[in-house]
């Protein structure tokens, strides 16, 4: 159980004005700030699942065209991180390798002899080492190495020298695009994230709930008479203003790039987790609205209300961006 503003009446009133004072003062601030700065791509504090952080971060760096960040959002654009996960045109495991891809792509990441679809500890080392060779055959095309490499991987080296760059190609446009993009989502920001401009919005919406009573799958529809659950809400909060969030938590972690603690911004989606270095294991998020509160749908016989987000659950915050929401594949609920 999280700890609790209590408001009522007057207080309440003053409450909203701060909260106001708190959105202009900060966005007043946050107007200097410095885009991300260059430098070595770290992955940010749990966005990669702790069992195969180590495998990401030393196979990320397999070439000058990959960073584990990108090798991360690859992966979990493919599977999600489900190592069992099998598509409908048979490609399985966590890299999603078609079989015929395998053989003669796969390799003994371990070196343990095998070289197994289902172990991440080859699939993972597999999945780099392919990606960086297609960037081997299309080292010499003009544009971004990486952006080459990923338009390779999904169209073919041919098509990319072909074209002297991204092929004109919907689907292949639209892949390096959204795996650019989960890459900002994956990486260890360096210098400060740049402010959210739909994040004002978003806070004005879910104000106008406060109060409501709180309900375990509520989406805010006429049926469930306007309630919400944490999910539901922060997603209804950014639908307001144009942004499609996935509907459960772990999945609305992934919508944009991560500031730190000291760097959160009103409208940020703040996070809990049962598993400090997994993403994968957040139950809850809240609208974060400044001084160290935020917008939060807590609990069955709860009403939204304002809390405090400091809390031993407390995993990370996410800036939402319109082509990080978007940029999401579609998974199967897991918070």
């Amino acid at each position: 159980m999280r700890r609790v503003w209590v408001v009522g009446g007057i207080a309440f009133g003053v409450c909203l004005s701060f909260v106001a004072l708190l959105v202009v003062g900060t966005y007043s601030a946050a107007a200097g700030l410095a885009s991300r700065a260059g430098g070595a791509i770290g992955l940010a504090k749990g966005a990669v699942p702790s069992l195969y952080q180590p495998l990401v971060q030393k196979w990320g760096d397999y070439c000058p065209s990959l960073n584990p960040a990108m090798l991360a959002a690859q992966l979990y654009s493919e599977s999600g991180w489900k190592t069992t996960a099998v598509s409908p045109v048979n490609a399985q495991g966590i890299a999603q390798f078609m079989p015929a891809t395998w053989a003669s792509h796969g390799i003994d990441g371990n070196g343990d002899g095998k070289r197994d679809i289902w172990d991440p500890a080859d699939a993972i080392p597999s999945a780099a080492s392919y990606d960086c060779e297609l960037a081997k055959y299309v080292k010499d095309v003009p544009g971004d190495a990486s952006d080459n490499m990923l338009a390779a991987y999904n169209a073919g080296a041919y098509a990319v020298i072909k074209y002297k760059g991204v092929p004109p190609y919907k689907e292949t446009q639209g892949y390096v695009k959204t795996i650019r993009s989960l890459e900002k989502s994956f990486a260890a920001p360096v210098g400060r994230v740049q402010p959210s401009q739909q994040a004002a919005g978003a806070i004005y919406y879910a104000q106008q709930k406060l109060g409501t009573p709180y309900l375990w799958g509520g989406e805010g529809t006429p049926e469930q008479g306007g309630r919400f659950d944490c999910s539901g809400l922060t997603q209804a909060a950014y639908q307001s203003v144009g942004i499609t969030l996935p509907r459960v938590a772990n999945d609305q972690y992934n919508a944009g790039p991560h500031p730190a603690r000291n760097e959160l911004l009103p409208g940020d989606l703040v996070f809990f987790s049962t598993d400090l270095g997994n993403s994968r294991a957040i139950h809850h998020v809240g609208l974060y609205v400044g001084g160290g509160y935020m917008i939060n749908a807590p609990y069955t016989g709860a009403v939204i209300r304002f809390d405090k987000i400091d809390a031993p659950d407390y995993f990370g915050a996410t800036r939402v961006t319109k082509d990080g929401a978007a940029a999401l594949p579609t998974l199967q609920p897991g918070a």
